[in-house]
């Protein structure tokens, strides 16, 4: 039997786990089968025991929803790519329309629907997880009003630049909260899954979705719902939806999902007939079509032999990524390089999709958050295992095993230097850093190492590690950035930064990089406010400022609205790298986090501000 030494560094970095960052920080262990934690685990734990041209950024606008945005389907479409994934740049966001409450079901459909009334869900209240699995409170949103709410998500440019951010933005899209006023919530959970999408959250999209009860679903929703079917490569989560759907609309998707999913229940005289009328009535053609008669020809009994051929294919739809995913067809590369990055995000967990294959999208989505630590691993040791994997790769998963179990620990800091100094850029480098995160928080403290400990501490923090990297404050250089790190994360920290500290580190860092760790550090509370428009002033960034997205911050935090100030968070840091982050803006979202509680992940933003910087 293979060797599988990434499940065996799981349970020895997971041994001995304890407190966590904060009361909303708690890690959460897993095993191979179990639903990933919603934040990076071990996040706030201690370490394992160690083994015997910048562009300038728009000031953010905050402004209510004006019209109605474009649908997400468009004419003659079978059904409307992802943003990105035909769409030219440049294109407005196409998003979900607005639509009513929905109408009453009648008695003939209500027969369908055979969920017991206990087991109903109200739409006054949507989510896949509550405060006690790691989610925000049901009232995050508190007064605000969701037209308002509603229009931030479906604007919203994703992916946006921190990962810690990105996180914590996904924390809240799925947590279970109430429904704010003005707006229907089916329809408000087919926003926060769209906005999921286009983050490259496929999973976690489809479990916000899976949080309404089928009789509850709206023409938007349904849309969604495709859209999350599509990105997950799971054409059967179509075929409850498909009966509900098909009342409220005759869209094209929908027609063929019937003749899909009459072939894959086991139905392939009906499933013909079905996918032979679409062809005769031009419901689709080519290999929109094909790919619709491949997934039924899977099923039970299915007899259909279809061979797909992408010549002629110019653009890739999601309804080509999903359906080809799902039969194990491969996507061309020249069409994969067109996509958009969320389509990266699905690929990384794509189960259907080989694990060397996922690899070309692992990084960009470990560097987004998408994949853990624990994930990032365990596809490597995958990796390590499949007969398919290049010489490269295995050696890289090899050298990876023994960074996480030398007991050497010169031997294992010189492998996890040489793995940050391969990568071919700085996404692919902090990629790295979250695939090694655990190996370097096994790492002993010593001034042997203090050279490397910027980028020891750096890894750590990428997971959450904060107690593993405060070990090192006694060995690390003051004024560095590794004190710099340590300083904005020890969340055993006594007593605060003192000015002269903070102002010693201008003098180390370079300029960007410093003003970050001013921005962050104020904005943590760590220095004395006394000190702060001095410090402001010396390292120029202009706290002060205000315009309309500053207010907005600000007041969700002074009314306490944890979920309007994580999304008003995200609408500050629409840019795809942080080199578009404006100090300010960075301090107004660091402070807005810790005042309502999420001091941890506002830590963790501004650590990676500076080790990104």
């Amino acid at each position: 039997m293979r060797r599988r030494w990434a499940a065996s560094l799981v349970a020895i970095a997971l041994a001995g786990a304890g407190a966590g960052l904060n009361a909303q920080s708690q890690s959460r262990s897993q095993d191979r089968d179990a639903p990933e934690s919603l934040l990076p685990e071990g996040f706030g734990d201690p370490s394992p025991p160690p083994p015997a041209d910048r562009p300038t950024a728009p000031t953010p606008q905050v402004q209510p929803p004006a019209g109605t945005a474009p649908p997400i389907r468009r004419p003659g479409e079978i059904v409307q790519p992802i943003p990105g994934l035909s769409t030219a740049p440049g294109l407005p966001t196409p998003s979900p329309t607005p639509t009513p409450t929905a109408t009453p079901l009648t008695a003939a459909e209500l027969l369908q629907y055979d969920l017991p009334d206990y087991a109903r869900r109200s739409v006054a209240r949507v989510g896949a997880i509550g405060l006690a699995e790691g989610g925000l409170p049901a009232n995050g949103f508190g007064r605000s009003d969701g037209r308002f709410l509603e229009g931030l998500m479906r604007r919203l440019d994703a992916p946006i630049a921190s990962r810690w951010l990105s996180i914590t933005l996904r924390r809240m899209l799925v947590s279970r909260l109430d429904t704010p006023a003005g707006v229907n919530g089916a329809d408000f959970a087919a926003e926060r899954a769209w906005l999921l999408l286009r983050m490259g959250e496929a999973q976690a999209a489809r479990d916000v979705v899976n949080g309404v009860d089928t009789e509850n679903f709206t023409p938007k929703l349904d849309q969604v719902a495709m859209q999350a079917a599509l990105a997950t490569a799971d054409p059967a989560m179509l075929c409850p939806l498909q009966p509900f759907a098909m009342t409220r609309t005759r869209d094209t998707g929908w027609r063929l999902a019937e003749a899909m999913c009459a072939g894959l229940s086991g139905e392939p005289s009906r499933a013909g007939k079905l996918i032979d009328a679409a062809r005769k009535q031009r419901a689709a053609s080519g290999i929109d079509l094909l790919l619709a008669e491949k997934i039924l020809g899977a099923g039970a009994q299915g007899r259909r032999a279809v061979t797909i051929e992408w010549d002629g294919v110019d653009r890739l739809s999601a309804w080509r990524w999903g359906l080809a995913t799902a039969a194990g067809v491969a996507v061309p590369d020249t069409l994969l390089a067109s996509a958009g990055p969320q389509v990266r995000g699905w690929a990384a967990r794509g189960a259907g999709i080989a694990p060397p294959a996922r690899l070309r999208a692992a990084d960009w989505a470990a560097s987004q958050g998408v994949l853990s630590n624990l994930a990032m691993v365990d596809l490597w040791g995958q990796v390590e295992d499949a007969d398919d994997t290049s010489n490269s790769d295995a050696a890289i998963a090899r050298d990876l095993r023994a960074a996480y179990t030398s007991a050497d620990m010169g031997e294992r800091v010189s492998i996890l230097t040489q793995l940050w100094k391969e990568a071919a850029d700085p996404r692919q480098r902090y990629a790295r850093m979250v695939l090694a995160a655990r190996a370097a928080a096994g790492v002993r403290p010593a001034a042997a190492q203090a050279a490397s400990a910027g980028d020891l501490i750096a890894a750590m923090l990428t997971a959450g590690l904060d107690r593993p990297a405060a070990r090192w404050r006694n060995v690390v250089e003051a004024s560095s950035d590794a004190w710099a790190l340590i300083a904005l994360t020890d969340p055993d920290a006594r007593g605060q930064v003192s000015q002269g500290e903070v102002d010693g580190y201008r003098g180390t860092a370079d300029s960007r990089r410093g003003q970050l760790f001013f921005a962050g550090i104020a904005g943590l509370g760590r220095v004395d406010a006394g000190s702060i428009p001095s410090l402001a002033e010396a390292f120029a960034v202009p706290i002060n400022a205000d315009n309309a997205w500053v207010r907005a911050i600000r007041t969700a935090a002074e009314r306490g609205e944890p979920a309007t100030v994580v999304l008003l968070a995200a609408v500050g840091m629409q840019t795809p790298d942080w080199r578009g982050v404006a100090p300010a803006t960075l301090f107004h979202i660091v402070a807005s986090l810790t005042r309502v509680g999420l001091e941890g992940e506002a830590r963790m933003i501004a650590a990676e501000a500076v080790s990104r910087a």
